[in-house]
C-alpha cells in the first residue's frame, strides 16, 4: 500500500515538550519510556506520557486501554495523532527491527530519544512504512 508523504516539514517540538518527554525518559530509564503526542496540522502541542506495558529495556507497548484513553483525550481536544514516542535507553535514536515490525501507524511519525550518551541526549524522528525507515529532521523551538 502506498503512502503518501504526510509531513514534509520537520517535526518542530516545542521546547516545553521536548523537556516533559527527557524528564518521562529519565524517569523511566533504564526501561524504555514511551507516550504520544497530539497537535494540529503536524505540530505537536501537548504530550500524553504512557505506562510501557512491557516494562523493558528493549521494547515498549502502550496498553490498549491507555491508548484509548489518550486517543479520546487527543480527539476531544480537537487534535490529531501527530507522534508515537519512545526512548532507548542504551541504544541509538534509530528504529530497532522490532520497532519496524510493530510499527502500524503509517501516517504518525515515530520520535525516538536516545539516552546512550548521558550527556548528549538525541532525539530523531522517523516515518515508518511499509518496513521501509524515512527520516524526519527534528527542530526543537
Amino acid at each position: 500500500m502506498e503512502h503518501r508523504l504526510i509531513q514534509e516539514r520537520p517535526l518542530c517540538l516545542p521546547r516545553t515538550i521536548y523537556d516533559e518527554m527527557l524528564r518521562h525518559a529519565w524517569a523511566e530509564a533504564p526501561l524504555e519510556a514511551c507516550g504520544l503526542l497530539g497537535g494540529r496540522e503536524g505540530r505537536p502541542e501537548r504530550f500524553f506520557p504512557t505506562p510501557n506495558a512491557e516494562k523493558s529495556p528493549v521494547r515498549y507497548a502502550i496498553a490498549p486501554r491507555d491508548l484509548l484513553r489518550v486517543m479520546r483525550e487527543i480527539e476531544g481536544a480537537g487534535m490529531e495523532l501527530v507522534a508515537i514516542f519512545h526512548s532507548h535507553p542504551a541504544t541509538q535514536a534509530y528504529p530497532s527491527a522490532t520497532d519496524i515490525r510493530l510499527a502500524f501507524w503509517p501516517d504518525a511519525v515515530y520520535a525516538i530519544l536516545s539516552l546512550a550518551d548521558p550527556a548528549a541526549p538525541l532525539l530523531r524522528a522517523f516515518f515508518i512504512r511499509d518496513g521501509k525507515v524515512q527520516e524526519v529532521p527534528v527542530v526543537i523551538e
